[in-house]
């Protein structure tokens, strides 16, 4: 292993007794100490005050949607602040409460399996030794900005902070699946980590991609996390990457993969995160969550700031393109009659943030909406108009901030 490869094994490793201590218990993630106050997030269909606390191990201050199993929000001014969101504030999704307080990578495995030629059970050394892929890509959950949503729908009420663009360091997915030796006639690939149901009786958390998608060279089994080892809540210590998709497939504390030779019919595929096909019919069929939709978000200015009238107005935020790169970012303040282009900052990646800036003019006095859209290489915008569907999944409309000129 070359200078680079032990690098990364310093990365991963260090800090490696407190990756032992990590939650100090099971009950660690419900913890209430280190509250600091409430914030209200504004959101349209029902109580939207949530409580901030840096109660969270490895986390700062963060919103918490729910304790245990924990789902914790970015505050959205992280997000002005550059295009790549700190581990300490990166957002926290768990589907199970059952997952390990304590890992010590020595003793990790990865299990690979299934319709291969050589099964394989690896380290984190033996992934560490092999030649790594580096990229940015935003990792956002399918229900962020859930709580904008009118009627109100079941899930986690989500503003904008479900999602975070980190750089990502790891082993392709395909050379381990190269190293297994996959088998003519598989089709899929599927993934599952070691958080697990509380109840016997409830199913698994495990997601699949098609054969061609996990062999494409960037699909990436990630143990660090902008130059750090993962933080424990955030995937400790190995996560699949799915770069351009949403983070349901994003596997966290990754220990087996399995290749199929049908279709996944587990619950996770089969009905969960899934959205209908005609937006018209949301009781007909249905198809999986896949790619992101294009993105931009206004970082700089908040809903019912005041401004000063007639004065030209600073505008900045940041974009994603979904599984494209970002092409465009515009702005219009006369509710999408007219826009006019913001400028765009340096190129990270496709599949990460894109700075933007520009400037408009606010009224003499009175309201202000700025709305913000993205439009990615592939020409897909977004629209104004968001597309609602039961689950609250893909909210993707331009996004207004509301202001008022004084």
């Amino acid at each position: 292993m070359g200078d680079a490869g032990q690098t990364r094994r310093q990365a991963m490793l260090a800090g490696g007794a407190a990756g032992l201590l990590l939650l100090g218990g099971a009950a660690a993630p419900g913890r209430s100490g280190a509250a600091a106050g409430t914030v209200d997030l504004r959101l349209p269909g029902g109580p939207s005050r949530r409580r901030l606390s840096s109660a969270f191990p490895e986390k700062g201050e963060m919103i918490v949607q729910r304790t245990r199993p924990p789902l914790l929000e970015t505050p959205f001014s992280v997000f002005d602040d550059g295009v790549f969101t700190p581990n300490d504030r990166f957002f926290v999704r768990w589907h199970w409460s059952d997952f390990p307080s304590s890992i010590d990578p020595a003793r990790h495995r990865l299990r690979v399996h299934g319709a291969v030629d050589r099964p394989l059970d690896l380290s984190m050394a033996d992934l560490l030794s092999m030649p790594a892929i580096e990229y940015a890509a935003v990792n956002q959950c399918a229900g962020n900005s859930r709580g904008l949503f009118e009627p109100r729908v079941p899930g986690a009420q989500w503003r904008h902070g479900a999602m975070g663009n980190a750089r990502w360091t790891g082993v392709p997915l395909r050379a381990v699946l190269d190293r297994a030796g996959v088998r003519a006639g598989a089709v899929a690939v599927r993934f599952g980590g070691l958080d697990m149901p509380a109840l016997p009786e409830a199913p698994r958390y495990l997601k699949s991609l098609s054969v061609d998608h996990a062999r494409d060279g960037e699909v990436m089994l990630a143990y660090l996390q902008n130059g750090a080892r993962l933080p424990l809540l955030n995937g400790f210590p190995l996560r699949l990457i799915v770069p351009g998709w949403y983070s349901t497939y994003w596997v966290k504390m990754l220990s087996d993969i399995e290749v199929l030779t049908d279709a996944d019919d587990n619950f996770w595929m089969a009905k969960a995160y899934r959205l209908p096909v005609d937006p018209a019919d949301p009781g007909g069929a249905t198809v999986p969550v896949g790619a992101m939709v294009p993105r931009a978000f206004v970082t700089n200015l908040a809903d019912g700031a005041r401004v000063t009238a007639g004065a030209p107005l600073a505008v900045r935020g940041l974009a994603l393109g979904g599984d494209r790169a970002v092409a465009k970012v515009e702005l219009s303040v006369d509710g999408g009659h007219r826009w006019q282009a913001a400028t765009l900052g340096p190129d990270a990646g496709r599949y990460g943030f894109r700075r933007f800036e520009g400037a408009v003019a606010a009224p003499a006095a009175g309201p202000l909406t700025i709305l913000a859209r993205c439009t990615n290489t592939a020409g897909a915008t977004q629209p104004l108009v968001p597309s609602w569907n039961p689950s609250g999944y893909l909210r993707g409309p331009a996004e207004r901030v509301e202001l008022v000129a004084i």
